[in-house]
């Protein structure tokens, strides 16, 4: 079945299992970046909750890029992933 690979950064590491990377199978068609987080928050709930808000939305200091361009600036949690893409997770770190 073919694939899509989704990069966790440190910081979100240790919500699932210590895995740097998911490897997400999805139809031919591929999936939305929504699907894809809601199968990864099935999985590990806290994920899910140190990624999006209570409404769904992306938390503001955390941008996922497919394939280098930042889903915010395509069309959100609505842009489609097709198989064979890299999906990266970045949460910003905030102190001074």
């Amino acid at each position: 079945m073919p694939e899509v690979s989704v990069l966790i950064p440190s910081l979100l590491r240790p919500v699932t299992g210590g895995q740097e990377e998911l490897r997400l199978d999805v139809d031919t068609g591929g999936a939305t970046v929504a699907e894809l987080l809601d199968a990864i928050g099935a999985q590990y709930p806290v994920f899910n909750r140190r990624v999006r808000d209570e409404t769904g939305t992306l938390r503001r200091f955390v941008n996922i890029y497919l394939d280098g361009d930042d889903v915010r600036r395509l069309d959100g949690l609505k842009t489609r992933v097709a198989a064979g893409a890299e999906v990266m997770v970045m949460q910003s770190v905030a102190g001074g």
